[in-house]
């Protein structure tokens, strides 16, 4: 690795730090000086615990748990067979009845105990109808077997179904651009749903992330302001088939207003955009999250189309410009927009069609056109 490269790297890794949320929507927060009675209430809500522990955790605590409930009911297996002198180094009469047949050692025990809480179906290991205490613990280790796999079974489907897994089949643009849109000055962020299921009820709001200063001097590292984004449909019940673009009006009011192009860059701040809404095959309720800083917000530049017809009437979507941009005449700042003395333009220049084709055309065409 070079030393401009390594360079690099380490900001890349110095602006993942900072933010608060990450691109793929994971908040980077910490907690520090939790007491530790504190931490009891994690054991509490055991359900939730156990619901978002990573895999690797919860396969390893649920061999835990079966190998223990095992192990605890083959001592007590154990335990009711030396009671009833069954072990074979207690040397039971040629005529003596025993509470389980063939269960004479600790690891005989320890197999009918498994056997037992499996149901896999009893082999040469049998319960006899002579010891009570041995039909009560029977009872009692398939109860608390039925619960153990009830509960271990109810948590990997609910961890298999979380929201999590189908918002990671919804996806924003790398960056936002500044541009014009219906003589207003716009953001706009473009999203894309990979599944072709819809999303019902969708909801998309942002919160601009900043420090600032009260007029009584307090610093707030964290004062969250509210950005309204809107879509060509409206702002409510979108119809969240294809790929749309996400429009924040830069106004009087929008926090954006006092930026320009050469001080966008120079601000800090962090613009969390949010997508909620319910997935129509399962009817859960799931939350997208990503986050823009002023290096990924583009002015002067606008979405490449991403939507196009073919010619046997079908809709096509090239995910391939969800986050690519070209060149488009913008002014200078959100005033420069409204105030036409000072309109000034941040960029003038043409810029080419990606999608035109040159055509060659017949001399004969090119004859009259001539004419």
């Amino acid at each position: 690795m070079t030393r401009s490269s390594s360079h690099k790297y380490l900001h890349e890794y110095q602006i993942h730090r900072n933010r608060l949320v990450t691109k793929d929507g994971h908040c980077n927060i910490e907690f520090g000086h939790v007491s530790y009675r504190k931490c009891f209430a994690f054991l509490f809500d055991f359900w939730t615990t156990f619901v978002e522990i990573r895999w690797r955790y919860l396969l390893l605590f649920s061999t835990i748990f079966f190998i223990g409930s095992w192990f605890i009911f083959g001592l007590l297996w154990y335990w009711i067979a030396q009671s009833n002198m069954d072990l074979w180094w207690q040397t039971p009469p040629p005529d003596h009845m025993p509470c389980v047949n063939n269960v004479d050692g600790l690891i005989t025990a320890f197999l009918y105990s498994l056997e037992t809480q499996t149901t896999i179906g009893y082999g040469v290991r049998l319960i006899t109808p002579h010891c009570a205490g041995a039909i009560v613990l029977l009872i009692v280790q398939i109860i608390i077997g039925t619960i153990i796999n009830s509960v271990l079974s109810g948590v990997i489907l609910a961890k298999m179904s979380l929201p999590k897994k189908r918002s990671k089949t919804i996806t924003f643009s790398r960056t936002a651009v500044i541009c014009m849109k219906n003589g207003n000055l716009c953001l706009a962020i473009q999203v894309a749903n990979l599944r072709r299921t819809l999303l019902i009820g969708t909801q998309i709001y942002g919160k601009l992330l900043r420090t600032t200063v009260t007029p009584e001097g307090e610093t707030i590292i964290m004062d969250q302001v509210n950005i309204d984004f809107l879509v060509d449909a409206g702002k409510d019940n979108l119809f969240f088939i294809c790929p749309m673009t996400l429009y924040h009006v830069i106004n009087k009011t929008s926090p954006f207003f006092k930026m320009a192009v050469d001080t966008l860059h120079q601000q800090d701040f962090e613009l969390v955009v949010f997508l909620e809404g319910t997935a129509e095959s399962t009817s859960t309720f799931f939350q997208v999250r990503t986050s823009f800083i002023p290096r990924e917000i583009q002015w002067g530049r606008a979405f490449l189309p991403i939507v196009s017809r073919t010619k046997e009437g079908k809709y096509c979507v090239d995910f391939c410009n969800l986050s690519k941009t070209l060149p488009v005449p913008t002014p200078h700042c959100a005033d420069c927009c409204h105030n036409e003395k000072v309109h000034n333009y941040h960029d003038r220049r043409g810029f080419d069609n990606q999608g035109f084709e040159i055509l060659e055309m017949p001399s004969e065409i090119a004859y009259i056109t001539k004419m």
